[in-house]
Formats: C-alpha cells, sequence, structure tokens
C-alpha cells in the first residue's frame, strides 16, 4: 500500500533501484513511458539486438535524447542516465545493477538471460510469460536457492490474477476460481497471422500504426496466450486446470458468480479452485454489453450465513444462492505497469506473481495438419496453437509445451488438433531453454509421484 512512498524515500536518499532492462519492443517501450514519471528508480541500461531501433521507440515515447547519451553502463551510473547495447551479458553483469526486466518476448532466449542474471545477484521480473508457462517453477526455484526474487510482471494478466486471488484469500474467503477475459469464438482457433486483424477488430493500417505485431496479437486471438497465462496462474496460484483445458464460455461480468461454480450447483466449473477464461462473445458472435475481455476476474465463496447477509447488505453482485461472489478489473495497462513489480520486487523483495509448483501446462497443439519436414513457428503463427492441460497429464503425454514449439523441424506428421510429442521434433537437447524443462519434468515429474 506504501510503495510510492518508498520510492519517494529512495529519491531523497539518492539511492535508486537501479534497473536493466533486456527488450524494448511494445510492451518495454509502454514501461519506458512511466519511468521518467516514476521516483526512486533509475535505468541504467538497456539491451536489444537493434538498439538503433530501442533508442528509436524511446523517442516515441517521449525520452530526451541526453537520457540515452551513456557510452558505457559506468557513465550511465555516473551520469544518471541510460546505456544502449546490443550486449545483454554486459548488463547483467554489472555490479551496479539490482533488477533485470526481460521483455524480449522470445521464450528460449528469455531464460538464458534469466538464468544469467540470477547467477549474478540480480532480481528478476519477467515479462516472458511463456517463458515462465513451460518452466517458471524451475526458474523460481532457481531464484529461491540463490536468495534472489523471481516474478511476473504486473499489468500483464497473470500477475494482476494473482493479486486477486491473493487479496481474496487473504481476506479469508475460499477461491472457487479465477482468470481473465477474452474475445473468442471456436474458428478462432485456426487463426493465422492473415486473418488476426479482421477478427480482432482493428484494420491493418491501425495495426501499423501502432506498431502492433500480427503473429503476437494472434496468438491472444487464437488461444494461445490465455493457455500460456493460464499455465502461469495455476502455477503460481494453486488454482488448477480442468481437465479438458480451458472452455472460454460466453459471461457478462455480472453472470460470474452465477456461471463461474461447480456444476453441480448450476455452473460450469470442473471443481472449485479452477482456473477459467470466459468470452465477450456469445457463440452466435453477438458482443456481450458488460464483458471483461480486457479485464480479469476471481470468484470467492461466503462460507457462513453471516458473511452471505454481508454480501447482501453491501450490493455485492453474488449469484442465485448468495453464496459465490466476485471481484474484478475490467482492464489492464500492460506495460504501463510494470512500475509495480519493480518496486516490490526492489522496495519489499516480493514477486508479484511467482511458481510455487508444476499444475499447468501450456502444450503445442496442431493448427492444421503438419507435414514431416514443416519447421514449426510457434505461438500465433500458422502451424501451432497453444491448449492447456494438467501438468500430470502433459507429464505422461510427453506433450511438447507451446513455448518450445518454434524453429524445431517435424519428424513425422501430426494431425490437426492433436498434441505434439516431444519424440515428433528434432530439437537441440543442449539449449539452456531445453534444458531446464527437462529439469524440471524429471525434478517435479518425482515430487508428483511421490505426492501420489
Amino acid at each position: 500500500m506504501n510503495l510510492y512512498a518508498k520510492l519517494q524515500q529512495r529519491e531523497a536518499q539518492q539511492k535508486p533501484l537501479r534497473i536493466g532492462l533486456i527488450g524494448a519492443g511494445k510492451f518495454a517501450a509502454m514501461y519506458l513511458a512511466q519511468l521518467p514519471r516514476t521516483p526512486g528508480v533509475h535505468l541504467l541500461a538497456i539491451a536489444d539486438l537493434a538498439p538503433a531501433k530501442a533508442r528509436e521507440n524511446l523517442k516515441k515515447v517521449g525520452w530526451d535524447p541526453l537520457r540515452m547519451a551513456a557510452a558505457s553502463i559506468d557513465e550511465a551510473l555516473k551520469n544518471k542516465c541510460t546505456h544502449i547495447s546490443d550486449d545483454w551479458q554486459a548488463l547483467v553483469s554489472h555490479p551496479a545493477l539490482d533488477i533485470v526486466i526481460e521483455a524480449t518476448g522470445n521464450p528460449l532466449v528469455a531464460v538464458e538471460h534469466i538464468l544469467a542474471a540470477l547467477r549474478h545477484g540480480k532480481h528478476v521480473v519477467n515479462v516472458t510469460v511463456e517463458a515462465d508457462a513451460y518452466c517458471g517453477p524451475m526458474l523460481a526455484r532457481k531464484a529461491l536457492e540463490a536468495g534472489l526474487v523471481y516474478s511476473l510482471a504486473y499489468g500483464d494478466q497473470p500477475a494482476i490474477i494473482c493479486d486477486l486471488v491473493d487479496w481474496a484469500r487473504a481476506a479469508g474467503f475460499p477461491v472457487v476460481a479465477a482468470g481473465r477475459g477474452h474475445k473468442w469464438l471456436p474458428h478462432y482457433a485456426q487463426s493465422t497471422p492473415e486473418t488476426v486483424w479482421g477478427y480482432y477488430g482493428l484494420t491493418p493500417e491501425q495495426a501499423v500504426l501502432g506498431g502492433l505485431n500480427p503473429k503476437m496479437f494472434n496468438s491472444f486471438l487464437d488461444g494461445s496466450k490465455p493457455a500460456i497465462e493460464a499455465s502461469a496462474v495455476c502455477n503460481a496460484t494453486g488454482l488448477t486446470p480442468s481437465p479438458t483445458g480451458l472452455a472460454f464460455p460466453a459471461c457478462a461480468i455480472d453472470a460470474l458468480p452465477n456461471l463461474m461454480r461447480p456444476r453441480e450447483e448450476g455452473g460450469l466449473l470442473h471443481h472449485k479452485g479452477q482456473v477459467e477464461v470466459v468470452s465477450s462473445l456469445e457463440r452466435d458472435g453477438t458482443v456481450i454489453p458488460y464483458d471483461i475481455r480486457f479485464g480479469v476476474w476471481v470468484v470467492f465463496e461466503g462460507e457462513t450465513e453471516y458473511i452471505r447477509r454481508c454480501f447482501s447488505e453491501y450490493g455485492v453482485q453474488t449469484d442465485a444462492t448468495g453464496r459465490y461472489a466476485c471481484m474484478y478489473k475490467r482492464w489492464h495497462l500492460i506495460g504501463l505497469e510494470v512500475g509495480i513489480s519493480v518496486a516490490a520486487v526492489g522496495l519489499r523483495g516480493e514477486a508479484t506473481g511467482c511458481a510455487t509448483g508444476w499444475r499447468a501446462d501450456a502444450v503445442a497443439n496442431a493448427k492444421r495438419d503438419l507435414k514431416a519436414g514443416e519447421i514449426l513457428d510457434g505461438e500465433g503463427g500458422y502451424t501451432v496453437v497453444g491448449r492447456l492441460m494438467p501438468a500430470e497429464a502433459s507429464l505422461a503425454q510427453g506433450c511438447l509445451p507451446l513455448g518450445l514449439a518454434h524453429g524445431w523441424k517435424l519428424l513425422r506428421p501430426v494431425a490437426a488438433g492433436q498434441a505434439l510429442k516431444w519424440g515428433d521434433v528434432a530439437l537441440d537437447a543442449n539449449l539452456p531453454a531445453v534444458k531446464l524443462r527437462r529439469e524440471m519434468e524429471r525434478s517435479f515429474g518425482l515430487q508428483q509421484r511421490s505426492a501420489a
């Protein structure tokens, strides 16, 4: 509740949190737009594959060129400005740095960046949730072993869902379900970068003006990103998926308490403590007037008659029985809110969402019939789409995580709708991301069998 006051103290003491940013694309640019307005924080360095483009993005969000004129990190430290280069290794290894923000959006290299940052004693805020979805539990473990903080990025929906779940539990409410909104119709699962803008509701011209990546936005539309984010939420909160994955039921905000309750009580949930994503469209395409397409929600339970009477007295929206209620944020501000994570990690040593176990997995399913010899193009592309599964089922079936389904050649055909398996692709087993995922499967697989 007092992060701003603590940031002001750091500013007054001239002891700012020193930040390094890897990746200066759209998400990072939103954070950079807020950074000059935030006390107690010094962005010491940016590492990006295209430094000139990073500078261009900074100019677009209003940065003074003098703020990014440092020839080295040491000069940036001395002159209170920012050094920009393509050398991420120099960034993560610099002794003055406190926190690394990983914002490349590339799940393969993100793991390498995060592991290196932890080895050099840096806290990490991970914007690349795709990496968290397939090996977040191991990244969290590595950070814990090093006495460091590994955190999901506030502003992105998973961290905000974690915040709502934590709020409900800290107030004494059992969480029945939590999740996010989405614009969804079943045929969106076959969408490609060529069809995304028409489905999404933007013109190609608007997309170009906003600097929007069609493949990235298609990963939201086709259900891949919701599966990834739901996986991260499950692993951080203890919520679990339905055995059949996400259902994307059409649901208005006021209907959440009725719909997000167990089936035996008239709802749609497979079980209490479930993650789900609700659609802002009826199945015939009709727009729901009071939707939560861009927001997040939590449904919780009033266990006693007294608590349920309090719900009624204070006008809380509940289900027909008065037992189930919800809280929500109708919008999220993406990169504009990442400063919350930076402050929480740097000032309190607390993550804004962090895996505590392996409970769910976002796996790669064939978007169409795939032939041997084809090259997978990852989430939002033409070949695969994400599906949420319980971790035990993914492990037992040897499923290929969606975050690793990019750049590999298929060794055998896979029919549309089928999950890809590790044995279906020719992969490099020595990549840090692959090695860490395999280590997680061995470690958590043994833990799950021991618990059973």
